[in-house]
């Protein structure tokens, strides 16, 4: 599974290059982040397409709680199709020191690599996140069902647009027995 490194490796070039794609003004958390409630399995409910995730379908992102004291990632996907291939990539993330809680350091190949993971904003019962970095070139929209509930989703995409991202931008991520 030598994919996702190198997909992981793109994403921190891409981050480091050219300006914002998505948000010029990229905002700060709204929110505090209990991890005890973020970790879990969450599903891509859309995101900016981005080169790491070409062609990735049915994606999921799966945080878990580690003894010391860092949060575990693992990132999958279906290449091409709900159906197709599993790409999987290990990473951990380990809290930036922010007030709220809500700012990562994530590496999916060791500490020399880090880059930004910001939970922008949330439901209060965790059923949703908003996801960016602060280049404002990516961003990820997460839900713990693979397809919510139409409410929730204009929700989201309201919120999106309050923090100024631009949601003609996104590319909705298909899963298993969602459509498109």
């Amino acid at each position: 599974m030598r994919v996702l490194p190198i997909v992981a490796a793109c994403l921190v070039i891409a981050a480091c290059a050219g300006g914002p794609v998505g948000n010029d003004d990229v905002p700060e958390p709204a929110k505090a982040v209990d991890l005890q409630r973020y970790k879990g399995l969450w599903y891509e409910y859309a995101r900016y397409e981005n080169g790491f995730e070409k062609d990735c379908e049915a994606v999921t992102a799966e945080y878990a709680l580690r003894p010391d004291g860092k949060v575990g990632v693992l990132n999958s996907c279906r290449q091409s199709s709900v159906r197709g291939p599993l790409k999987s990539s290990n990473g951990v993330a380990v809290p930036a020191g922010d007030r709220l809680g809500a700012k990562f350091k994530v590496s999916f190949f060791g500490p020399a690599i880090l880059t930004n993971y910001w939970v922008l904003d949330r439901a209060d019962d965790y059923s949703w996140a908003i996801v960016g970095e602060g280049s404002g070139r990516f961003l990820w929209l997460l839900t713990r069902q693979p397809r919510p509930p139409e409410a929730e989703r204009l929700h989201i995409l309201a919120r999106v647009e309050q923090l100024g991202y631009d949601t003609d931008l996104l590319r909705y991520t298909q899963h298993p027995g969602t459509g498109p």
